[in-house]
Formats: C-alpha cells, sequence, structure tokens
C-alpha cells in the first residue's frame, strides 16, 4: 500500500495538491511572485489559429461551404477544429464559454426547482420501439449493436429513458410533484448534410429538461414557468429572441414553442405580427395565411435559428411506460409530462453569429472566454521600461477585483508589436483589451483602454481601470 501511495504522489494530476503544502511549483504552470498565484498567459493556451482565408477553406471544405460568419470566424482565431463532417473539437476558449454558459443555464433551471441527472448516451432500442420512434426517426438515429447483438442508438433526445426511470420509482408521490430533471450531455443525430459549424451538425451538447406534474393544470403552470426561465436566460446574454408556435414533430404532445434569434442564415421561417404577440414557425400555418389570426394585420416573415424548444407531452409517454405517482386519494395516476430543450453548443455559435463583425468576434458579456486581455510592450520598444507595470496591474486587477480572478489573461507573445496582439484581441472578442503604450511612462502611468463591445478607447489609471472594471459580472 505504501509503494502504491508513493507512486501516486508521484503523479502530475496530484501535483498541484501538493505544491499547496510544500511550495513546490510544477514546471508546466506559470508562476509569479509568492502571494500573488498564478498569471495566465496567452502563449500556454492551445489554439491553432488558420487566420488566412485559404487555410480556412482547406480546413473545412469547399468555399461555398463558407456560407456562416460563426463558422468563419471560430475556424479562424481557433475556436474549434473539424473532425468529421458535422463533428467539431471544441477547443480551450470555447470550452470556457460553453461552461459558462452551462452555469447560466443551471442558475435559471435551479431557480425554478430544477435537479440536475446524467443519463447514458447510449439508449436501448427497446425503449424506442416502445414509442415507435425507432421506425418513426429513420435515418435520424444513430444506430449501433454490441458484441451480443444488442441494438442501440446514441440519443438526440431522452424523452424515453427519462419516463422509464421515473417509471421504476414505484413509491412517487404527488407531494414529489412537480418533479424537474434535467441535464446537459452530447447528442446525436445524423444530419444528411450538417453545415453552418456548430449551428447544424452530427454531435452537439444540450440541454434538457423533462417534468412530470400530477395534473394537466399544474403541467400547464410547469410550461409556463419553464418558458419564464428560457426568457430570462437570454435576456441575460442579451440576445434578441422571439417565442413563436410550433410544430410537435416526432417528440409528440400538444403544446410547443419555439425560441428562434432572427438571423439570416436560419433555417427557419418566421410569421411575426408587427401590431400584436403573435407569432409562429410558418410550417404551423395555412400556405394561404397572410394576416395574423388574433388581429388580422398583415403577418411579416423573417428567418431565425431555433436555439430553443419547449413541448407539452401530456401523457404520451407516462402511458407507454406506466411513470405513475400516487395522488392525493391513494389511488395510481399516470404523470403529466413536459420536455424541454436549449442548444447549448447551437446557443454559442448564433450568438456569434448575432453580435459579431464581419472580422471580429463578439460575445454575450458573460460568455467571454476571458474579460480582460492585457498586452504589455514589445520587447525591445521604447515602452518596454513600463514592462513590469502590466504585471502588477494583472495582480491588482485580480486581488482588487475578486470576479475576474481567473477571468484576466496576459498577452506575453512580446516577440510581437502591440499592433498584431490588439488585432488578435479583436478577433477573439476579449470585452476588454489594457495595453502598455507610450503614456505607461507617464508617472501616474495611463494604459490604454479597449472597451470592445462599445468600441470606446481611454486612457486610465491603475486606478480607474479597477473603477471600470469593478461592475463587471461573471458567472
Amino acid at each position: 500500500m505504501e509503494g502504491l501511495l508513493t507512486r501516486c504522489r508521484a503523479l502530475p494530476t496530484l501535483a498541484t495538491c501538493s505544491c499547496q503544502l510544500s511550495g513546490y511549483v510544477p514546471r508546466r504552470l506559470h508562476y509569479c511572485a509568492p502571494g500573488r498565484g498564478q498569471r495566465l498567459v496567452l502563449s500556454r493556451v492551445f489554439q491553432p489559429q488558420n487566420l488566412r482565408e485559404d487555410q480556412v477553406l482547406s480546413l473545412e471544405g469547399r468555399a461555398s461551404d463558407l456560407t456562416c460568419k460563426s463558422q468563419r470566424l471560430m475556424l479562424q482565431v481557433g475556436l474549434i477544429h473539424p473532425a468529421s463532417p458535422g463533428c467539431f473539437h471544441l477547443l480551450p476558449y470555447t470550452v470556457r464559454a460553453m461552461e459558462k454558459l452551462i452555469r447560466v443555464i443551471d442558475q435559471e433551471m435551479q431557480a425554478i426547482g430544477g435537479q440536475k441527472v446524467n443519463m447514458p448516451s447510449l439508449s436501448p432500442a427497446e425503449l424506442w420501439r416502445a414509442t415507435n420512434r425507432w421506425d418513426l426517426l429513420g435515418k435520424e438515429l444513430l444506430r449501433l449493436r454490441d458484441r451480443h447483438g444488442k441494438e442501440y442508438c446514441l440519443g438526440p433526445t431522452h424523452e424515453e429513458a427519462i419516463t422509464a426511470l421515473v417509471a421504476s420509482q414505484k413509491t412517487l408521490s404527488y407531494k414529489q410533484l412537480p418533479l424537474l430533471l434535467y441535464q446537459v450531455t452530447r447528442k446525436f443525430r445524423d444530419e444528411p448534410r450538417p453545415r453552418f459549424g456548430l449551428l447544424r451538425g452530427r454531435e452537439f451538447y444540450m440541454k434538457d429538461m423533462y417534468t412530470f406534474d400530477s395534473s394537466p393544470e399544474a403541467a400547464q403552470q410547469t410550461y409556463s414557468l419553464v418558458c419564464d426561465a428560457y426568457c430570462s436566460l437570454f435576456d441575460r446574454l442579451g440576445l434578441r429572441f422571439i417565442k413563436v408556435q410550433a410544430a410537435v414533430g416526432s417528440i409528440g404532445g400538444t403544446t410547443s414553442h419555439e425560441f428562434q434569434l432572427p438571423m439570416d442564415v436560419g433555417e427557419d421561417r418566421l410569421a411575426v405580427c408587427p401590431s400584436c404577440s403573435f407569432s409562429a414557425n410558418m410550417e404551423t400555418l395555412d400556405l394561404s395565411q397572410t394576416n395574423c389570426p388574433a388581429c388580422q394585420v398583415p403577418l411579416t416573415e423573417t428567418k431565425g435559428i431555433e436555439v430553443g424548444h419547449t413541448f407539452y407531452l401530456g401523457t404520451k409517454y407516462s402511458s407507454i411506460f406506466n411513470a405513475q405517482f400516487t395522488n392525493v386519494q391513494g389511488k395510481p395516476s399516470l404523470a403529466e409530462m413536459g420536455c424541454y430543450g436549449l442548444g447549448v453548443t447551437r446557443i454559442l455559435a448564433a450568438a456569434i453569429e448575432v453580435l459579431s463583425t464581419e472580422d471580429y468576434i463578439r460575445w454575450p458579456r458573460l460568455l467571454a472566454p476571458y474579460q480582460v486581455c492585457l498586452i504589455p510592450p514589445k520587447k525591445g520598444s521604447k515602452e518596454a521600461a513600463a514592462a513590469e507595470l502590466i504585471g502588477h496591474l494583472y495582480d491588482h486587477i485580480t486581488e482588487v477585483v475578486p470576479q475576474l480572478c481567473g477571468e484576466v489573461l496576459l498577452d506575453d507573445r512580446t516577440h510581437l508589436t502591440i499592433g498584431n496582439r490588439l488585432k488578435d484581441a479583436n478577433k477573439l472578442g476579449y470585452p476588454f483589451v489594457i495595453i502598455t503604450g507610450k503614456r505607461a511612462l507617464e508617472d501616474p502611468a495611463h494604459f490604454e483602454v479597449w472597451s470592445q463591445n462599445t468600441g470606446e478607447v481611454v486612457f486610465l489609471t491603475k486606478e480607474g481601470i479597477v473603477e471600470l472594471l469593478s461592475p463587471v459580472q461573471t458567472v
């Protein structure tokens, strides 16, 4: 046992813990002055960049395939890298942004009573055959057999699995309802022609919630509650959305709404009334219907990308799997269900599509991989005398503005000019870029501060920078 512990202590994954006790710092980490913590430096970030247009085309295929701004920008700056048609490596910046988005989603779902679970991606065929969706979904399901000949699919959604799980709990009481279970996992769909990068792929991340209620009235209340949480989510992200009436499709149920982000590359055609709150996916309307059914005002048409979808399912699935609870009279009753999806990776790409310029990525402020990028002077330049100031500024920001600890990145590539590094920072979309330029040699030192989301450039002292950054919100 002692020999095993000795070997375990030598493992790299445990080195970080042991250094806190012994003072030893592994060479793979960038070390700063004692007590200052570790500075995050750009040179250590794994970020393949393909800034020349021809390199991007060779990675992704034909020029005609790069018709989507978010796809082109994410490839150029190294946010994603193609793995196979419809599948992408998500690189460190994207993973940081996605983890932040998931934290926001968790906050909204748990605020309404959601409980997080994690279900297997591998789903037995018998569950899908029970609902007839094994045949209904056809080639959209990615299917496989194990060595024993047992059939499975890689789940595009989990209605069958979650209902079977709840049905297995034989002691469920009405006092435990509503039950709101959700997960954030990889999903799989055999798209015939994946395109637009993360907007339409074969493998993607999705938040899917499934709710169980004691009555249709209670289920409708839960439905409204989740829809309100979705509205709150998109409001927090600063994304303009439209909630539209939608078809239930292969998931089923009696009521459905989509949450759409209006954009030109959207594949959904939406009918919106300029006079009242009516809006619908065009596929739900009669082709001859040109006026709003509520107020008879002519409808306007726009395009959108679906980033969320909600369904009131009733007992469609609970009746098949016998998902019951004991009601107030002590008798078994079928649970009334709803299901609610959010495309996690799609929201990331759609936000970039909506907010970015043709050349520069812009993020929802809460989701920016890093909030602040610090650019020191070029090595050997006149301003190099002020190089130490940027390190002191880094430490000061992370100490005085605690929410920015882990949110400040130092671009230590001092062999490059400030202009080249500023160009990269603009492309990556840090909300704040702080440059040590000529005025850093003044007394007191003034730093050039770029606020990317507003386009404002100001010169501030260290104290002024802290005042500017203190209100910044993070998750």
